[in-house]
């Protein structure tokens, strides 16, 4: 069997390279592992899939070289997204910070994408199990690569002039994550940035296990800053940690070790507050003020750990140093997570192929013609909010125009 193209994954960024390719007359190939395609985009968003942002720029995407995604967003924005939305006339929502959901379901988009590839001719096929990839040296351009792999329990062998690994990351497996992509790229020399689970909730193994235990279901708005990065969103408490978009989005910065601070009144001064408080109604316990801002069941862990002697003391009685010292605790409240739940919930993999190693342009491999990488298995990862998606619609894109 000869393809022109053959694509690797039958994910978002492998399916729109693949009709992006088809519509230039070329013949496709997707093979894709799971029984079914774009699983991922599916279960994103709560199954309504935030498929991209009104605000995208480079600065919410995360690499070695910060500049790389910068071609391809421009070459396929947001906006030439969205142009396709419109024509299928899918029904969209806009939330908050811009990000953009189906209003009734992911499927809109996937069906969106499976009718490109039909009207382009592309073929696609499930239960693939690659075996191996081969740079054909003597066959010519047009049989430059072979890929062996098993469908069904048939051995099976293809080649084409270009291989578009869109494989994805390590990120939640059940779906289809794996690291086949990354040994793609050592196979042919190509250099790796360390893979981290992204985009991922925090546990913990010190007190504050028990105390996100007892808060789980809690979820406020905090403003949760690391690395010189902050981010204002809300937290949720669970079981396990913690989690909801602020947590998922400081993950993509935080690393072993790392202490994060969170603001449970963000934009206020807790301590300028308790001492307004504190001349205005003297005689209230502290608790009972701070019920005004915060869940009771939240400002009663913090008493336990901050002024459990003084729980029934009013606030008269309070220094305005301690007060002080009440509200820097409320406006940063530390804690050094022991682990996020890793690659089994993570929502994206941060790392993957350097991006050193491929055109800004193509998405090509400097040093091996023909060969593609495109979508999470590279370098370049998106903050929550639609911007992982955006990136795969833009690298299938670009690398769609020219495969």
């Amino acid at each position: 069997m000869q393809y022109d193209v053959i694509v690797l994954g039958a994910g978002a960024s492998g399916l729109f390279c693949a009709f992006t390719a088809a519509q230039r007359g070329r013949r496709v190939l997707v093979l894709e592992r799971a029984n079914k395609v774009g699983k991922k985009i599916l279960m994103s968003g709560g199954g309504k899939c935030n498929f991209t942002n009104y605000a995208v720029e480079a600065h919410n995407f995360i690499s070695a070289n910060p500049h790389f995604c910068k071609a391809s967003l421009k070459r396929f924005s947001q906006w030439s997204f969205l142009d396709m939305v419109y024509r299928y006339d899918i029904p969209f929502e806009e939330r908050q910070y811009g990000q953009l959901f189906c209003l009734s379901s992911a499927k809109d988009i996937l069906a969106m994408l499976l009718a490109e590839c039909e009207a382009a001719g592309v073929d696609i096929s499930t239960h693939c199990d690659v075996n191996s990839v081969t740079a054909q040296a003597s066959e010519g351009a047009s049989r430059r690569y072979s890929v062996a792999y098993q469908n069904q329990g048939q051995a099976r062998e293809v080649y084409c002039e270009a291989l578009v690994v869109a494989t994805g990351g390590l990120s939640i497996p059940t779906l289809g994550g794996s690291g086949f992509g990354y040994e793609l790229a050592q196979q042919f020399g190509l250099a790796l940035k360390p893979r981290q689970a992204g985009l991922v909730p925090f546990m913990f193994s010190d007190r504050l296990k028990g105390l996100c235990e007892r808060l789980s279901g809690l979820a406020l708005p905090v403003g949760v800053s690391c690395r010189q990065q902050e981010f204002l969103a809300d937290m949720l408490f669970t079981h396990r940690g913690m989690s909801g978009p602020a947590m998922l989005q400081i993950s993509n910065y935080w690393q072993p070790g790392d202490t994060l601070h969170i603001d449970f009144l963000p934009g206020e001064s807790a301590t300028d507050w308790l001492l307004t408080q504190k001349q205005q109604s003297p005689k209230s316990l502290l608790r009972s003020v701070l019920g005004q801002k915060l869940a009771k069941s939240l400002v009663l862990e913090l008493q336990a750990l901050f002024w459990p002697e003084q729980s029934e003391t009013v606030l008269a009685q309070f220094s305005d140093k301690y007060l002080q010292t009440v509200g820097k605790h409320i406006n940063a409240f530390a804690v050094k997570p022991s682990a996020t739940e890793g690659y089994r919930t993570a929502e994206v993999t941060r790392g993957g192929v350097d991006t050193d190693e491929l055109s800004s342009k193509t998405l090509e491999a400097k040093k091996q013609p023909g060969l593609y990488f495109i979508g999470e298995v590279v370098d370049v990862t998106g903050w929550l909010g639609g911007y992982n998606f955006q990136w795969a619609w833009s690298s299938g894109y670009s690398a769609g125009l020219v495969v």
